[in-house]
């Protein structure tokens, strides 16, 4: 149906955004959160219990930190579902060691197939200094590619900085 890709730093609004717009959108139908985040740490736990609280009851979560293409796949065509993050997804896969271009191709047709009003949240990761390490360079770069290409699927992209949504596409 349509796809909104929200893009931004950390702390930038980006969930909170997506979440009210797919609130919005669902005028009291299904709202879906497909969440991607693994609580590894108390930290991680932590910030995963404020999110889900934040939400309230009215979210449906299904928790996908590997296998979202099938998640997306599965969200009615009723409902308003967000994915919150790309990030945390594909640091899931790269610490795994998997397959990222293909993952990252599955993922994409997923999205274009989704029937759903689906908003994806991902961290823009290339806007500060060079990663001191391999891996540090090499998650910017695959990070910034798989936006790419989520973005040309996408219908709406919006960059948030400090809480204010600029719209990118459809260009205003």
């Amino acid at each position: 149906m349509t796809v909104t890709l929200v893009l931004g730093g950390a702390r930038s609004g980006k969930s909170g955004f997506a979440q009210r717009a797919a609130e919005l959108a669902a005028r009291g139908e299904r709202t879906v959160m497909i969440a991607t985040g693994q609580a590894f740490d108390d930290e991680m736990a932590d910030r995963i219990a404020r999110h889900q609280a934040g939400r309230g009851e009215s979210w449906t979560t299904v928790e996908a930190p590997f296998e979202l293409a099938a998640a997306i796949a599965g969200i009615p065509s009723d409902a308003a579902a967000v994915v919150d993050c790309l990030t945390l997804w594909l640091s899931n896969h790269m610490l795994a060691g998997h397959d990222l271009e293909a993952l990252s191709t599955e993922l994409v047709e997923a999205v274009a197939a989704c029937r759903a009003r689906l908003w994806l949240v991902s961290n823009e990761v290339g806007l500060g200094i060079v990663p001191e390490t391999p891996l540090g360079r090499r998650f910017r770069d695959e990070a910034g590619r798989l936006n790419q290409r989520l973005a040309a699927t996408a219908d709406e992209v919006y960059f948030l900085a400090a809480g204010l949504p600029l719209r990118m596409k459809p260009h205003a």
